[in-house]
């Protein structure tokens, strides 16, 4: 099973340790974005991948393809031009601060990008998952309109699509995610939908209040899961992180529907952390136990666990093996969400 992911690469420019970004003099370079992260671990865990995007021609960028070359991913789709990399700032958070992200990505080669630099037919003639997240239609009306017209072909032709809500406010609104959304869902076959994303992605009114416990978090979370598969019943898989963060530890767990059929994860305390990309980290965890043929809730439980295990990697890619995923699988508090 060959999967292609379509996204932007940038280079990501961050803080050392948990300092502001007025009092450092430089910054920790390393390259990231939502699509890439997902092919990176899913080549760490045997699966074939090939990445697609647009990057300028440069020494950046070529370094950027020639470390996705060294993880193992095909990069022979990626179309070059344009003037410059997309970039990402990140200054990590601790205790009560939250981690805080500046995007200067407009212009870039990929958010320029147009449908035909890219080779869709030799693509799609070896692709049987094509992933893509709500990030990409939110940098422009063009690649907007490519995504949609790239899942209605893959839907006509019996290669699934795997969607990444993803919703990042400084993009777009949640008004116009909502109305993407409502366009392409009909043409997808699994679904991420994370917390933090069912309101603003998909205009569902979940209670978050401090008083809430987590168990009725999750029953907030299950219900709105079953209005979106009662939607669009062509969601084969709809899965979603549930978290609980305070200023010291987080409760993390996850909860997946599937065929109709709800399962739950265990839930694990873990320190709070403010690295990025375990959302990425847990649909590469999906992704790998549907192609692999894992049952549901096996699916789940690896994907959780990968999740909690980006937690504790620095930069975007988690390089993660399968042996050490599947030692923190049922780690968690078996009993928190009974």
């Amino acid at each position: 099973m060959l999967v292609t992911t379509f996204g932007e690469l940038m280079l990501r420019l961050t803080t050392p340790d948990t300092f502001r970004f007025s009092q450092v003099t430089h910054l920790e370079t390393n390259f990231g974005g939502a699509e890439a992260n997902v092919a990176v671990l899913l080549n760490q865990l045997g699966d074939q991948v090939t990445f697609v995007t647009k990057l300028p021609e440069n020494d950046i960028a070529d370094t950027a393809i020639n470390q996705l070359r060294g993880y193992g991913i095909d990069t022979s789709f990626i179309a070059r031009g344009g003037d410059r990399m997309g970039l990402y700032f990140l200054q990590r958070g601790t205790g009560i601060r939250p981690s805080s992200v500046i995007y200067d990505r407009a212009f870039s080669a990929f958010a320029t990008s147009r449908k035909s630099d890219y080779d869709w037919d030799m693509l799609f003639m070896r692709t049987n998952y094509f992933y893509i997240s709500g990030i990409t239609p939110a940098l422009s009306n063009e690649l907007a309109q490519t995504v949609l017209d790239s899942a209605k072909y893959c839907h006509q032709h019996q290669i699934k699509v795997v969607y990444d809500a993803n919703f990042r406010g400084k993009l777009w609104t949640s008004e116009a995610a909502i109305a993407f959304n409502r366009q392409i869902l009909p043409y997808v076959d699994i679904c991420f939908a994370h917390d933090e994303d069912l309101g603003p992605a998909f205009g569902f009114s979940i209670e978050q209040s401090d008083a809430t416990t987590f168990a009725n978090r999750i029953t907030e979370y299950k219900r709105s899961l079953k209005k979106l598969t009662a939607n669009y019943p062509n969601l084969q898989t709809v899965a979603t992180i549930v978290r609980d963060t305070g200023t010291t530890s987080s409760r993390w767990a996850s909860l997946l529907c599937q065929d109709r059929h709800f399962y739950q994860s265990p839930s694990y305390l873990v320190p709070t952390d403010h690295e990025v990309a375990s959302g990425d980290a847990f649909g590469a965890g999906i992704i790998h136990g549907i192609i692999n043929g894992f049952s549901a809730q096996e699916q789940l439980d690896y994907a959780i666990a990968a999740a909690i295990l980006k937690l504790t990697i620095p930069g975007d890619y988690a390089l993660l093996s399968d042996k050490e995923i599947k030692a923190v699988v049922n780690k968690g508090d078996q009993n928190i969400l009974r």
